[in-house]
Formats: C-alpha cells, sequence, structure tokens
C-alpha cells in the first residue's frame, strides 16, 4: 500500500471515529461524510504525492478554510484515541514518515 492510500485509511477511521463519538451516529452524518469525501479527495490530488509530509507540516495548504477548521478538530480528537482502536496502522503511518 502507498503512503497516499495509507494516508486515506487513517483520515477515513480518524473520521469515523470523531462522528461516532461526537454525534453518537454508528453510520458518518452528512456533515462528516462530506469532509471524508473531500479530505479523499484532497489527498488523491495531494501535489507532493508519495513524497508527503503529515498535513501538519505541509507548507502548501490545500484545504479550504472551512475544511481545515473541521479536520483540525476530528485531529485534535481522534489521534489520541486513533492508536487504541487501530494501533497497527497508526504505527506503520508513523514509520512511514
Amino acid at each position: 500500500m502507498n503512503r497516499i492510500e495509507t494516508e486515506k485509511q487513517v483520515v477515513t477511521h480518524m473520521i469515523e471515529i470523531y462522528c461516532k463519538k461526537q454525534h453518537s451516529s454508528s453510520a458518518l452524518c452528512p456533515e462528516c461524510s462530506a469532509l471524508k469525501d473531500y479530505a479523499l479527495k484532497r489527498l488523491s490530488h495531494c501535489k507532493h504525492g508519495e513524497n508527503k509530509t503529515f498535513c501538519s507540516q505541509c507548507t502548501t495548504h490545500c484545504y479550504a478554510p472551512k475544511y481545515k477548521e473541521q479536520i483540525k478538530k476530528v485531529m485534535k480528537f481522534s489521534g489520541p484515541r486513533i492508536f487504541f482502536v487501530h494501533p497497527i496502522l497508526v504505527i506503520k503511518h508513523m514509520l512511514k514518515k
């Protein structure tokens, strides 16, 4: 699995964790679903490709302000929690950086 695909998996799981805990829904709510679609689209078109770093360290700001604020909330909330849900995925993701 390449770096972008791994990144897509991680962001998808983070959004799912956030939505489940914050919006108390088993499936993604419309707002989180839209954020997920937007994030996956941005990753698919990332100009850095396989040389991509963490989005927080990137010099290119490709997220629209609305989505940037949403994804920051998701990352802040889900970042510490994802390790307990998908530890192997997170370790692989961290090692690739």
